[in-house]
């Protein structure tokens, strides 16, 4: 196994396209894992911390430009207000030293089904900055899993970035796990309000073969809320609204049975999920538009 180090972003993209089976190591704590356990052995393995630019962000005035490197502890620290759900999700990665290290890049890059910041991604509306000695593109987030740890790179491209949309509403992120603190997710939901369009978006991970978002179930909901006027005069959302969303939000997952939990308890979880965080999230809008202290884990 050869170890490659680039000291520019223009290095780590030649080096990409010269061995185009090299695999990424940023904080490393998936890579290594696998490593470790001899479930993977790489020819090359490309070092990208001496790349300072995939460690910065920067906000706009409508989206926050993520470096693929910023770990999960700098979102929690300096982005709750503009990126609440994946701040909250971010509280729930790992150990406090996992949460040093690891960052979204490299959980997008892992495209695990159970990756924490999947769903907040898929909610906020995010798009992936990807580059290879050919050039950029932007990638919608929803179009970069193509499968189980699966995604949308080609062969000599990087993550370079992750484009999210600020918060205009409430977010919530929750996850159920076999236990409160250092767990995959047996499966977890974000959902985002976003008045500016009045529309809500939803992610589910653990859930499918991919993350996914809940199509069906925001297109009902956004219709309910335009059709009862709910923008408008902030009334609490009638229970039979928010047990609809929920069943929808369940419809839309494609889980399996394994270790972690059954495929009827998956869909069971992500309805419960689903109702609680539609009420916490339009509770805060009701109330001035904030997200909820703390965010929330079902166990």
């Amino acid at each position: 196994m050869e170890f490659l180090r680039p000291a520019s972003w223009e290095e780590a993209l030649a080096a990409k396209a010269a061995y185009p089976t090299a695999v990424p190591v940023a904080g490393g704590t998936d890579v290594m894992v696998e490593i470790n356990f001899d479930r993977r052995r790489p020819s090359h393995l490309l070092d990208l911390n001496r790349i300072a630019e995939l460690y910065e962000w920067e906000t706009g005035a409508e989206s926050v430009r993520l470096g693929a490197s910023v770990p999960y502890t700098r979102i929690i620290e300096r982005l709750g207000a503009e990126l609440p759900a994946l701040a909250i999700a971010s509280h729930t990665v790992g150990s406090p030293q996992i949460r040093n290290r690891g960052s979204v890049g490299g959980n997008l890059g892992a495209a695990s089904p159970a990756g924490d910041a999947h769903p907040a991604l898929l909610a906020a509306g995010a798009e992936v900055e990807v580059a290879s000695v050919r050039g950029s593109r932007l990638i919608p987030v929803e179009e970069f899993y193509t499968g189980v740890k699966r995604n949308a790179l080609a062969d000599d491209e990087l993550i370079r970035a992750v484009h999210i949309r600020k918060a205009t509403g409430p977010q919530q992120f929750s996850k159920v796990g076999t236990r409160n603190a250092m767990v995959i997710a047996v499966c977890a939901f974000a959902i985002a309000l976003h008045p500016d369009t009045r529309t809500v978006r939803t992610g589910i991970g653990s859930a499918a073969p991919t993350p996914v978002r809940a199509r069906e179930a925001e297109d009902f909901l956004n219709a309910a809320l335009a059709e009862g006027g709910f923008w408008d005069d902030g009334r609490t959302i009638t229970p039979s609204i928010a047990r609809r969303f929920a069943e929808l939000c369940a419809a839309a997952c494609d889980p399996i049975d394994d270790v972690r939990g059954s495929a009827a308890y998956r869909r069971h979880a992500v309805t419960v999920m689903a109702r609680r965080t539609l009420g916490w999230t339009w509770q805060a809008f009701r109330e001035g538009g904030g997200t909820t202290e703390g965010g929330a884990r079902c166990a």
